[in-house]
């Protein structure tokens, strides 16, 4: 299903619009739907890119526990973008395709271990509304990662809450990224 705008497409002018649209198309094949929105201001888009650099040179976390949680998070807000593109980036990093789709019904699916269940359980904790984080989750994957660790891991679930209510806001869907890695179908989210 295509992005339903809620607002028209900006159209990607200027030196910053066309440099914006030749780095996208390079790394993802074209421009993301949500780019098209954030470029309606210009200052916003450009501090969004910038975080987003940012956050992306994090190293304290595993990357395939800050991709788990943040599909899990994103897989229960209902961001199907989020999920599209989450799958994409997966596959681009190379983690096991058949796992990376299990992630919306972790619970039911054998493919994941005590840590990876932890990171998933605590990522759907965060984004519910309130939120349901215990003190007996963030100790033990304190015990688990460390301090710094579980300090990306809950920015990086905080970082998805905002990408994932920022694209479903403006009616963002699936842009056919994961179609590209074969990853498809995609599993079904399941219930907590």
């Amino acid at each position: 299903m295509p992005s339903n705008f809620r607002i028209p497409k900006a159209t990607p002018d200027g030196v910053y619009g066309r440099v914006m649209t030749v780095v996208a198309r390079r790394m993802w094949g074209e421009v993301p739907d949500n780019a098209y929105v954030l470029l309606h201001h210009r200052p916003v888009t450009r501090a969004v890119f910038a975080f987003e650099q940012k956050v992306a040179r994090w190293k304290a976390l595993d990357p395939h526990l800050k991709t788990y949680a943040q599909l899990a998070s994103a897989a229960r807000i209902g961001c199907s973008w989020c999920l599209d593109f989450g799958y994409f980036l997966a596959h681009e990093e190379g983690l096991t395709l058949e796992k990376v789709r299990e992630v919306p019904r972790w619970r039911e699916s054998e493919a994941f271990t005590e840590l990876e269940r932890d990171v998933m359980a605590y990522a759907e904790a965060m984004t519910v509304t309130p939120p349901e984080v215990t003190d007996e989750m963030v100790a033990a994957l304190d015990a688990s990662l460390g301090h710094e660790a579980v300090v990306e891991l809950t920015m990086v679930i905080a970082v998805e809450n905002e990408r994932s209510r920022f694209n479903a806001a403006f009616g963002l869907a699936s842009q056919g990224y994961a179609d590209r890695c074969e990853l498809l179908p995609l599993a079904v989210p399941s219930t907590p």
